[in-house]
């Protein structure tokens, strides 16, 4: 098995939150794994093709499979970015079979970083020490799209100090979805609550998640409402030792 993999940091990390790409790569390094970051990566064209603009996001995803086509291993700290590449890259190139192809063999080698380190790595305790109580936030395209629930669970039950209290409504969405918090931005608030409500409820002190937009979503809420609760990607908590 190689032990050479390729970060897609995803758009939003990249620009916004470094720290968390930093975070997937130390914990990756301790793991036993040789991080490399291409400098040619740029999107996975998920909001074109969420906005509707399939052409648009076809030449996204042709310059990913161009980047990574060579990669052993894509470890991606992104439950959408990774469903993204992995189930709708196919419905782009449905009219081009080569290309259509090369994302299927490609697909197979992306994963999102809780399923890397559970199901390939075969790591479930990274050394980590986090004390603080944490809850957790299952962000809808993990969930849903690629079946992620134990993963990261079964990651923050062996951070030491940790401990995980889980909420009411631990399932339901943050109101982000990208684009869908702009087009519809009462409706977006208003699940918010709902999120930031259960997230009280449970008295952590930290919400850890596996996306850095619901994440940012979950932070803009508890910063407006004067709340002493942070958020971190699941990789930030990891990576402390």
């Amino acid at each position: 098995m190689s032990t050479r993999v390729s970060l897609f940091v995803t758009c939003l990390v990249d620009q916004f939150f470094p720290r968390i790409g930093l975070a997937m790569a130390d914990v990756l390094e301790r793991v036993g794994y040789q991080c490399e970051f291409r400098q040619d990566q740029t999107c996975c064209g998920q909001p074109a093709f969420n906005s509707g603009f399939t052409s648009e996001a076809r030449e996204v995803a042709r310059h990913f499979l161009r980047t990574f086509e060579d990669a052993d291993y894509i470890i991606v700290p992104s439950g959408s970015c990774s469903a993204m590449i992995r189930h709708h890259f196919a419905d782009l190139f449905e009219k081009d079979p080569a290309a259509q192809k090369a994302a299927s063999e490609l697909g197979r080698r992306v994963y999102e970083f809780t399923e890397f380190l559970t199901l390939v790595a075969q790591v479930e305790d990274v050394g980590a020490r986090y004390e603080e109580v944490v809850t957790f936030h299952d962000s809808c395209h993990g969930l849903r799209e690629l079946g992620i629930k134990s993963e990261p669970r079964r990651l923050l039950e062996n951070v030491r100090g940790l401990e995980l209290r889980e909420m009411e409504r631990v399932e339901e969405c943050c109101g982000f979805g990208g684009i869908f918090s702009v087009k519809l931005s009462e409706l977006s608030s208003d699940m918010l609550d709902g999120k930031i409500q259960s997230i009280v409820a449970t008295g952590a002190r930290t919400v850890a998640g596996l996306d850095a937009s619901c994440l940012m979503h979950i932070e803009g809420g508890l910063r407006r409402r004067g709340l002493p609760i942070r958020t971190l990607h699941l990789a930030e908590v990891l990576a402390r030792t």
